[in-house]
């Protein structure tokens, strides 16, 4: 008797970001056929050219901070003359070195990840590719241009990660050397003289903090009131009080009309008629997804009005055999978000248990300094919810935690948000140095649903910053007895 050949599932992933590399890995761990289409590496722009050198760069300006603020705490990091004052630099900063090791830090990322999908049976392919249909994609390793030839690859799932790269505008060009996008800021090998960062959401207050740090006058031009407008308007207040400390210009309600080259740096026009004269400019003014001309309209796929493609809580668009993930998606555009709709899109596509990503339970952070991590609902959520039961909250500043005063540490907080009659921890917002660590309880308490009893009855270690926790939650016990 003949024994019957049972095919494998093929599933085809389209970019190798976060999302596509998580898929490629979840589906060779179920036993799937797996092939991995990325045209400039593994780990796509997150690894390469945003999330791993950025959050690098951000802890070198973290270790020059902790040299030349150590004085506040006995140490002395200069060579003194008679008068007590530093003779020679406290620091130094060799910026080729910086960039130099941060690009090397990625690359060596990516090849781990390519090795880890090889190790795993992930068949992965450096290439451009494009939908043909539902089930296929079309992929060429040459230039993609005219009369280019291109392998069709036949799947029974199709995951399309494809990410986001720099928004640009046509008054503002970037051209690599003054006019910058967040990629092209580890080309520099000299600390920029004048920084101009236009743009203050996230990545905008992340490069600035971070360069002025590292000792560039920076000006922060900001169309809004406040700098990180999505961020708790309590968070926000505190760095952006951090940034004029540090001796920041912080420009508020200033539109950035152009930027051009002059024969020293950039020239600035704002809104008003103003200008401002810099030797550097960053653009930081969001991104756009990567999904126009790779077939997806003509597959049947979804998008929005800016180019996104919609999909639902377990990553499928509105095509059964198509499941898309990352930035490139109208989800929430973290890498820890398109880690899970990868995971999930394979999960779901082979049948395994799915929960749906709940944006709810998302722990997110910003590295400045301090940093803001929060998770959960927050003010303007609880706001805009109409009919909601009543909710209640308490803010516990740091400057009272042992642990912080040991550590010099004079701003920050941390703020929780329960529902008043049965009390579960329905989010939180942490202001401290490495909050993106301490945030993590929180998006347990959330994510499980525990009251404000609950978290007030673990132990935290004295003297510690999670303490702060357990102090607030038991603060709000108090407040409700």
């Amino acid at each position: 008797m003949v024994q019957a050949y049972e095919r494998k599932h093929r599933i085809v992933v389209l970019g190798g970001g976060p999302g596509g590399y998580e898929a490629a890995l979840a589906g060779a761990q179920l036993g799937a056929e797996v092939t991995l289409i990325e045209r400039s590496g593994v780990g796509g722009a997150a690894v390469l050219t945003d999330v791993v050198p950025s959050k690098s760069l951000i802890a070198t300006a973290g270790a020059a901070r902790a040299v030349r603020e150590s004085g506040n705490l006995g140490v002395q990091a200069f060579l003194p003359g008679a008068d007590g004052k530093p003779i020679r630099p406290e620091i130094a900063l060799n910026l080729a070195a910086v960039n130099k090791r941060l690009t090397a830090m990625a690359a060596a990322q990516s090849i781990d990840m390519q090795t880890t999908l090889e190790d795993a049976g992930v068949r992965v392919v450096h290439g451009d590719g494009r939908l043909d249909g539902p089930n296929a994609v079309l992929v060429s390793t040459a230039s993609g241009g005219e009369g280019t030839d291109f392998d069709r690859i036949e799947t029974d799932t199709l995951v399309v990660a494809v990410g986001a790269r720099p928004r640009e505008l046509d008054s503002a060009k970037p051209d690599g050397e003054r006019i910058l996008n967040w990629k092209q800021l580890y080309n520099l090998t000299t600390l920029p003289e004048h920084l101009i960062v236009v743009g203050s959401g996230v990545t905008g207050a992340e490069f600035a903090n971070a360069y002025r740090t590292l000792g560039a006058e920076v000006t922060l031009v900001s169309s809004r009131e406040r700098v990180l407008p999505g961020e708790d308007p309590d968070a926000a207040t505190v760095i952006e009080n951090e940034f004029k400390r540090i001796g920041m210009k912080v420009m508020s309600k200033s539109r950035a009309e152009s930027v051009t080259r002059t024969d020293s740096g950039v020239l600035v026009r704002l809104a008003d008629g103003s200008t401002i004269e810099g030797s550097h400019c960053l653009m930081a003014v969001g991104s756009i997804p990567n999904t126009v001309g790779i077939g997806l309209r003509a597959a049947g796929v979804e998008l929005t009005d800016s180019g996104h493609i919609r999909v639902n809580k377990v990553a499928r668009t509105a095509v059964p055999s198509i499941y898309a993930a990352g930035d490139c998606t109208d989800f929430y555009p973290l890498a820890s978000v398109a880690s899970m709709q990868g995971r999930t899109a394979i999960m779901h596509a082979l049948g395994d248990f799915v929960r749906p990503i709940d944006l709810r339970n998302v722990a997110a952070n910003v590295f400045t300094h301090p940093e803001i991590a929060n998770v959960g609902w927050n003010e303007r959520t609880l706001a805009d919810a109409t009919g909601m039961a009543r909710s209640v909250q308490y803010t516990i500043p740091l400057n009272i935690n042992p642990r912080a005063k040991m550590m010099g540490i004079k701003d920050g907080f941390v703020k929780l948000f329960a529902w008043e009659a049965s009390r579960t921890v329905i989010g939180g917002v942490i202001v401290a140095p490495r909050a993106s660590e301490l945030i993590f309880p929180l998006a347990l308490a959330v994510e499980h649903r525990l009251t404000v009893d609950q978290v007030a009855s673990a132990f935290a270690v004295y003297p510690s910053l999670s303490g702060a926790i357990t102090d607030a939650a038991r603060a709000m016990h108090a407040s409700q007895l």
